[in-house]
């Protein structure tokens, strides 16, 4: 065999002969007596764990899995509102060696049915509201175990026979040992994507290390930092972009169990918070809310810099770009520079970012063109769609770019602006929706020939999804409640429609696609 012939080596990984177990087991041992997990829900009592009890929780959770007949690579469904219970068992599973399949709460018992078989789950934990959901999404588990509170409020009769999260314990001196292998499978997301199906979005012990790494150095996280967690658990912005890099420098993070504006500067200032993320709507909503004379917060992080409520607010906003795909943000404002305004900051000097044309040239500055991310598969950049080969080949280019399906204009003062987002995806308050998701609901209607799904915009969530429907002939009226009760039965809640329009034909394309541009702008010019 020729050099040439040869296979390029693999490079090393930064995390080698570690995973996650070693980020959690030296915060324990640096930073034991520090705050990590402060919990302040909306009702019951709040609650402070050190790095020392939460990383002792996370071993005894871990124990408890594998006393359950839980093995390195098994995938354990995490449905979960925010909530401790949700870190711990996060991380518990990693620690483990299983695969936490995290789901959104808003999904359907179609959809979460999906996610368990798709995913293979063994087992899962939930809490008293989903508990049935679960079971009979999922009846085939091995386990299921339910939390003692719905994040904090009192759970209902319906709990009974449910295993209690708080049984998953054992002693930590039980834990088999195994190698401290970056590459090892971490967690399991689902995303949409522009296939009927969400995709099973695969990271790696390498990837969550990569990611809590590069968050913290983005964000300029400091020990003394605490970090207000109030998006999702089940999304990477809050698994990566807050918990993960507050868990690398030793910081502290305030978890609440949603979202709320009452609550979010009084939460703030109690706690002394210095670091938050945000969407479109969280800030819209901070805007009817009074400001403290006073608040602690260094930076809030959102897609983009300095916009003009920065100065309403007394804070700083780093503009960032990112996906579920690459772990962390691959385009960043400077916490030291100034940066301008409604921009997505430069890309990131840990990852290859291209703007190329449609013939793959790179674009000039002032021009628009389709953003291509390059990295380390497995570090840098998911490992696979689980389950989905012919996916995960369709997503990279043959050079091994990853082909994002987002499009960018190239500033001429070298930032990136955001131009628009992969074909048809609609941002639903801060929900990433496929709308062939949505599609493939209604195209199953009876009485439904045709539909297109597009978003309309929204004062405070972006855009909504509106049908538009070619019925079969002699279909009546009650189609539009029946494609709506459908949708309701199989998707969560922000994916339904809010505007169902039957109509006699589309506006076509070259090759007789749908001409989905032209329904967007029918609804700009509607009233």
């Amino acid at each position: 065999m020729s050099h040439a012939d040869k296979t390029s080596p693999k490079p090393l990984t930064p995390f080698e002969g570690s995973d996650f177990r070693t980020l959690i087991d030296e915060r324990m041992a640096s930073r034991g007596a520090h705050p990590f997990l402060i919990w302040e829900p909306f009702e019951g009592e709040g609650r402070t764990w050190t790095y020392a009890d939460f990383g002792d929780g996370v071993r005894r959770f871990a124990a408890g899995l594998q006393e359950r007949g839980v093995r390195p690579a098994d995938r354990v469904l995490v449905h979960l509102d925010n909530c401790p219970e949700a870190v711990i068992a996060w991380l518990g599973c990693a620690y483990a060696g299983a695969v936490a399949v995290s789901t959104n709460t808003r999904s359907s018992t179609d959809e979460l049915a999906y996610f368990a078989s798709h995913s293979g789950a063994v087992g899962a934990i939930t809490q008293p509201r989903f508990a049935a959901m679960v079971k009979a999404a999922a009846p085939s588990l091995a386990w299921l175990a339910v939390t003692g509170t719905d994040c904090g409020a009192a759970a209902g009769p319906d709990v009974a026979g449910f295993e209690p999260f708080a049984a998953i314990s054992a002693d930590p001196a039980q834990l088999i040992e195994r190698p401290h292998d970056p590459m090892a499978p971490f967690g399991i997301q689902y995303t949409s994507g522009t296939t009927a199906r969400p995709k099973a979005v695969l990271w790696t012990h390498a990837n969550a290390l990569w990611g809590a790494r590069l968050s913290a150095m983005h964000e300029d996280l400091r020990p003394e930092d605490v970090h207000l967690v109030h998006l999702p658990l089940f999304h990477t912005n809050a698994q990566i972009y807050s918990v993960a890099a507050a868990l690398w420098v030793g910081a502290t993070v305030v978890v609440q169990p949603r979202f709320s504006a009452s609550r979010f500067w009084p939460v703030s200032v109690k706690h002394g918070c210095t670091w938050t993320s945000m969407v479109p709507f969280c800030v819209r909503a901070l805007l009817t809310q009074p400001r403290p004379a006073h608040h602690s917060y260094r930076f809030w992080g959102s897609g983009v810099c300095a916009p003009a409520t920065d100065a309403h607010f007394g804070v700083r906003t780093i503009g960032w770009w990112g996906m579920t795909e690459t772990i962390t943000h691959g385009t960043i404002g400077s916490a030291h520079l100034a940066n301008a305004p409604m921009s997505m900051g430069r890309p990131s000097q840990a990852y290859a970012i291209h703007v190329l044309d449609d013939d793959g040239q790179p674009v000039a500055p002032g021009e628009t063109g389709n953003l291509h991310v390059g990295g380390q598969r497995g570090v840098s950049l998911f490992l696979e769609y689980a389950g989905d080969p012919a996916a995960t080949a369709a997503a990279f280019r043959d050079d091994g770019l990853f082909i994002t399906g987002d499009r960018v204009r190239l500033g001429h003062d070298g930032f990136l602006y955001f131009s628009d987002r992969a074909k048809d995806m609609l941002k639903v308050g801060g929900e990433n929706v496929a709308a062939s998701e949505i599609e493939r609901v209604i195209a199953l209607v009876e009485g439904v020939a045709e539909v297109a799904v597009v978003g309309r915009k929204h004062p405070m969530l972006d855009e909504v999804p509106v049908a538009f429907v070619i019925p079969h002939a002699g279909t009546g009226q009650a189609l539009a409640e029946r494609i709506l009760s459908a949708c309701k039965a199989q998707l969560a809640g922000f994916k339904h429609p809010h505007d169902i329009r039957l109509v006699e034909s589309l506006p076509r394309s070259t090759l007789e696609k749908v001409a989905k541009n032209q329904l967007r702008a029918l609804l700009a010019d509607s009233p």
